[in-house]
């Protein structure tokens, strides 16, 4: 993976979730590992490989249902104490004989179905069969424990602590029926205690009864004693006991030993089954979502046909993109919550899931191409409510990205140039999107300006596509058609309420050629405007109140401040007051049009919160009354 294409891109692109959703369909911790260092190659052999090694997982997964990767539960532990010199306990050893036996029918597995997938066979022919190590576990362990066969001496030693512990239990149960003894008797029964062959005596007879008390009861009523007549066959088993644990310590310390001299292999094994593991849970991934592999190319030539994102659950509309042909920069245009973001989002994590070998649900006919960075800028990286900060980390992002990106560069940018002046933001964006086309990158890039969309029709390696909308209900398709640009929602909805179609018909006409009518009419309405249209070397002076707008926009703003001696003012724009030079801005109406004599122009700028709490306030409402106490008492 190239250090370019960093967390910030996975973690904007989703990535890591995808990668867990595939993780989830592995059944070892061996599997889980390795997916989960797994990250997008931007080596076409290698991707070209993956995506091969999944295609025959998938095939032998649909020939044959299920794969048999098995007894892969803790051989990780266990293999870590064989290489710490631990003889390893006879379950450990039965998870080893487990593993090795679950290794060996995958192999066998792999070579009878080689026609589904001749590569991951191929695998196979590096993973060593050692049966006779799992000869020696199977005849030694039995039910977890070290079975009596598993060596002559130790049938012995056993043998004869039966014979032993029968001798034991005979003399005890003449003590227990014997007539003299039955006063001295708490119970009739024979226990086992701290390894001792014992018979429950009452308290009060302890020193009646010849032998050794034992342990006694909570409550101090019995005593539980080894009498003497058993003593000499108890220091006996005692001895075989011994002997037991050596000759068992010596069994499992021999099949460690095997287990030791063939480790090498073993991890050998565990890497293949680690391998298989990954590369089946693409399989069964891609079998979930029905998913294919397209073509690859390393040339900048992506076209995604019907392609959806892998995240979104329900109804997903499909994805159809080129890009890399007959263009390397795309500017998408359409309305506000229209699909715009998540055609950027699919086109990267289609990317990535490619680059990392999995299959995507998309037409057999999509070709992807990999890259060596991919870089996006989508979303806020700080809050809305500072605009200036959101627009400084976008730039800051966006130089960081031109400092590192090269002709091998997938660029996916969301609303680039917003959250400033948009007459400066397209100017700024437009620059940005030509400096990456010179530097060679591939570029995808959403907007709502204009300018970047006009600039867009007219470079010759640009092509716009628009996100389409319902005319009818006025809501978004989340569909993108290339080589046209977005319809005028707005003239749309003008339309649909019944604004005077001479208007409409005037404004497309503005939006296309910004060929306004500037033609002076004599009436006594405009009469007071006419310093402003007489002349164009007259000069203005902008009044308090005055409705203007912007050179290059389509904005209107209302003038806060009247113009300095530089012809720099303020004016209210957006719900904020900012400060432009006259002539960046020109008359839309004069003050005295718009406003009745004696209108205070100043509650133009209170705000609505002030304004509805004065009007409440009159009204004698409790609410109102109750909010000011509150704040007297804050400042009290």
């Amino acid at each position: 993976m190239n250090k370019h294409m960093n967390e910030k891109t996975f973690e904007k692109l989703e990535y890591n979730k995808l990668r867990d959703k595939v993780t989830s369909f592995c059944v070892s911790d061996m599997g889980r590992n390795l997916m989960e260092q797994l990250k997008p190659s931007s080596n076409v052999g290698v991707v070209k490989n993956r995506l091969k090694e999944t295609t025959e997982a998938r095939e032998i997964l649909d020939a044959r249902g299920q794969v048999p990767i098995m007894g892969v539960q803790g051989v990780v532990s266990a293999m870590l104490q064989v290489e710490k010199g631990i003889v390893l306990e006879p379950a450990v050893l039965m998870e080893l004989y487990e593993f090795l036996r679950g290794c060996r029918k995958m192999k066998h597995f792999m070579l009878e179905n080689a026609f589904y997938g001749p590569t991951l066979a191929a695998y196979s022919s590096g993973m060593t069969e050692l049966v006779h190590v799992e000869d020696e576990i199977f005849q030694a362990i039995k039910n977890n424990q070290v079975d009596s066969s598993a060596s002559k001496t130790l049938k012995n030693i056993r043998q004869r602590k039966d014979e032993v512990e029968n001798k034991i239990q005979e003399k005890l149960q003449r003590f227990l029926k014997h007539p003299a003894n039955k006063t001295y008797l708490q119970d009739t029964y024979i226990s086992e205690k701290n390894g001792h062959h014992t018979v429950p005596i009452k308290a009060s007879y302890k020193n009646q009864v010849p032998g050794v008390v034992i342990e006694v009861s909570a409550k101090g009523s019995t005593v539980f004693v080894e009498p003497h007549t058993v003593a000499k066959l108890q220091g006996e088993l005692a001895n075989l006991q011994v002997e037991e644990t050596m000759e068992v310590y010596q069994i499992l310390a021999a099949l460690t030993g095997s287990i030791h001299e063939h480790i090498h292999s073993i991890r050998v094994n565990m890497e293949l089954i680690a391998q298989y593991d990954m590369i089946f849970a693409k399989g069964k991934y891609s079998r979930s979502i029905d998913g294919i592999a397209p073509k690859v190319n390393e040339h900048s030539y992506t076209h995604i046909v019907q392609g959806k994102h892998p995240l979104l659950v329900g109804e997903v509309i499909p994805l159809d993109f080129e890009i890399g042909k007959d263009y390397r920069s795309l500017i998408i245009t359409g309305p506000n919550a229209g699909g715009k973001t998540l055609v950027l989002k699919t086109i990267g994590i289609l990317t990535l899931a490619i680059m990392s070998g999995f299959h995507i649900e998309a037409d057999v006919n999509s070709e992807i191409s990999i890259f060596d960075k991919i870089f996006v800028d989508l979303g806020d990286d700080q809050s809305l409510e500072n605009a200036l900060s959101t627009f400084s980390s976008h730039m800051k992002n966006i130089a960081d990205i031109m400092k590192n990106a090269d002709k091998s560069t997938l660029l996916l940018f969301d609303e680039i140039g917003s959250g400033t002046e948009p007459n400066e933001g397209a100017g700024l964006a437009i620059a940005i999107l030509e400096q990456f086309y010179q530097m060679g990158c591939i570029t995808v890039a959403t907007t709502h300006y204009g300018e970047i969309k006009h600039y867009g029709e007219n470079h010759p390696d640009f092509v716009n596509a628009a996100m389409l909308f319902d005319h009818k209900t006025l809501t978004p398709l989340y569909k993108m058609v290339i080589g046209k640009s977005g319809v005028s929602n707005a003239l749309w909805i003008a339309e649909k309420m019944q604004l005077p179609e001479r208007v409409r018909i005037k404004a497309e006409k503005y939006m296309n050629h910004k060929a306004y009518n500037y033609q002076y009419l004599e009436s006594k309405k405009v009469r007071q405007a006419k310093v402003v249209y007489r002349k164009a070397t007259d000069k203005y002076q902008y009044q308090v109140g005055d409705r203007v707008k912007f050179a290059m926009s389509d904005q209107f703003g209302i003038v806060y401040r009247e113009e300095d001696k530089h012809g720099n003012l303020l004016v209210f724009v957006d719900g904020e007051i900012k400060e432009f030079h006259n002539k960046r801005i020109s008359l839309e109406l004069p003050a005295t049009e718009l406003y009745p004599a004696g209108y205070d122009i100043s509650t133009l700028f209170t705000a609505f919160s002030e304004r509805k709490l004065e009007h409440d306030i009159k009204r004698g409402s409790k609410k109102a009354l109750k909010k000011i106490q509150k704040e007297m008492h804050t400042r009290h």
